[in-house]
């Protein structure tokens, strides 16, 4: 009678597009403009029939089975791709699954994007009545929370003010704001608190352990295992569309964190103008964690993060860059921001290359996780969905002349003095 979801035997499958081979002589590129009827018709027919498997077939969940008890919060955590959101949906009824059956007893409110459902033309006001009403809530309900609802996302300042002129940050505020004030009897929640300030995501995880503790449910999406540790009772792990562990929290992020070291680490990224990260105004090219001295890092070599962002619309502010460290586990260990380009320097279509240097003996031997974000005048977010690069720290052994080993996630030289005290103070 406890159990407010159960999940058994749940496969999601989708067709891909692959890249059709172009012929090198004019006879096979003729040929392939008068088959091209044919061939676009047999490819409209395969996006609904999944006669076989082939290779554009894609799963991105397999045979999921898990249940979720009455008032617990479950952290659900894997690598981009392992197939959290595809699950998230199909929980939230957006989507339907392939293969399955799920058991759902009670309301469930999700927030899986930002500002998902928000018209951009609408004030906040009013599209925390559209929100509202979307989500299940009466008008009746709406004008009763009405005021905690603004209270609480902190946009209340703008709260009569068309959502197009709200930073992603804002729309995530209200959204979350909305959602949690619904009282369902199922919060399922996906990574987007990372676009929040760490006042608000303070907040946030305040308010979901609130509801928790009132005998609600929550489905928990994030990255950040402190937070998945401290929130939620159980977590599942998932891997390539499979659950790869399900459990305590605290044996869930580590069971991931420890397959996460074991993976080659990637100290270097590329993306397209299309792909890349970041908004509408700023995207970021390429990252990459380097040593300041010597081709390996190590505790004694320090790191250099350079980074290529384009300015695609900014005209006036301070473009800043940021970033964090954090061990694999999610706990952050260094958080900086800086200057990129001052008004002045700022020009549309222009590419900047920025690097951040980390001293030596800052960190220690172990493995890390590096996330960059954009922002305009230090306070408006640019990058919804930093990008993150996973890196190792190694040490040579010659660091100290007595201690070759120490714990810790940090090893900084660190100075020290002694003199010789007078024997008339002893007593």
């Amino acid at each position: 009678m406890d159990t407010v979801i159960s999940v058994k035997n749940l496969s999601k499958r989708y067709r891909i597009g692959l890249t059709q081979k172009r012929a090198d002589t004019f006879v096979g590129q003729l040929g392939q403009m008068l088959r091209a009827p044919i061939d676009n018709f047999r490819r409209l027919r395969s996006m609904s029939k999944f006669d076989r498997e082939d290779e554009s077939v894609f799963w991105a969940l397999k045979d999921i089975n898990f249940e979720v008890k009455r008032g617990e919060v479950l952290g659900i955590i894997g690598h981009n791709g392992a197939g959290k959101s595809t699950l998230l949906k199909i929980l939230s009824r957006i989507t339907e699954p392939t293969t399955g059956e799920i058991m759902i007893k009670g309301r469930i409110a999700a927030l899986l994007e930002v500002g998902t459902g928000f018209h951009p033309e609408l004030t906040g006001r009013e599209n925390i009545y559209m929100n509202g009403t979307i989500l299940g809530m009466t008008k009746k309900e709406i004008d009763s929370k009405l005021d905690e609802i603004v209270d609480f996302s902190g946009v209340e300042k703008y709260i009569d003010t068309p959502v197009k002129f709200y930073s992603s940050g804002m729309k995530v505020r209200l959204g979350f704001s909305v959602a949690a004030h619904l009282e369902p009897e199922i919060l399922v929640i996906d990574e987007v608190l990372a676009v929040g300030d760490v006042e608000f995501q303070r907040k946030c995880l305040g308010k979901m352990e609130s509801v928790s503790q009132s005998g609600r449910t929550v489905l928990f999406v994030s990255h950040n295992m402190g937070a998945v540790r401290s929130l939620c009772q159980r977590g599942l792990v998932l891997n390539h569309g499979k659950v790869q562990f399900m459990g305590d929290a605290e044996e869930a992020t580590r069971n991931y964190t420890e397959k996460l070291t074991l993976q080659q680490f990637e100290n270097q990224k590329s993306w397209s103008i299309k792909e890349a990260p970041g908004d509408d105004r700023v995207k970021i090219l390429s990252l990459s964690v380097k040593p300041i001295n010597g081709k390996v890092i190590e505790v004694k070599s320090g790191i250099s993060v350079e980074c290529i962002c384009l300015n695609s619309s900014i005209e006036n502010g301070v473009l800043a860059m940021g970033f964090e460290v954090q061990s694999a586990e999610g706990v952050t260990l260094i958080h900086h921001a800086g200057r990129v380009a001052k008004p002045t320097d700022l020009r549309i279509g222009t590419c900047y290359a920025v690097k951040v240097f980390i001293p030596p003996y800052i960190l220690n031997k172990g493995a890390y996780q590096l996330k960059v974000f954009f922002g305009l005048n230090f306070v408006e977010s640019l990058t919804p969905n930093p990008p993150i690069l996973f890196f190792e720290v190694q040490n040579s052994g010659d660091i100290d002349e007595f201690v070759k080993e120490v714990p810790g996630m940090l090893r900084p030289r660190i100075k020290y003095e002694s003199k010789v005290l007078p024997d008339r103070l002893i007593k």
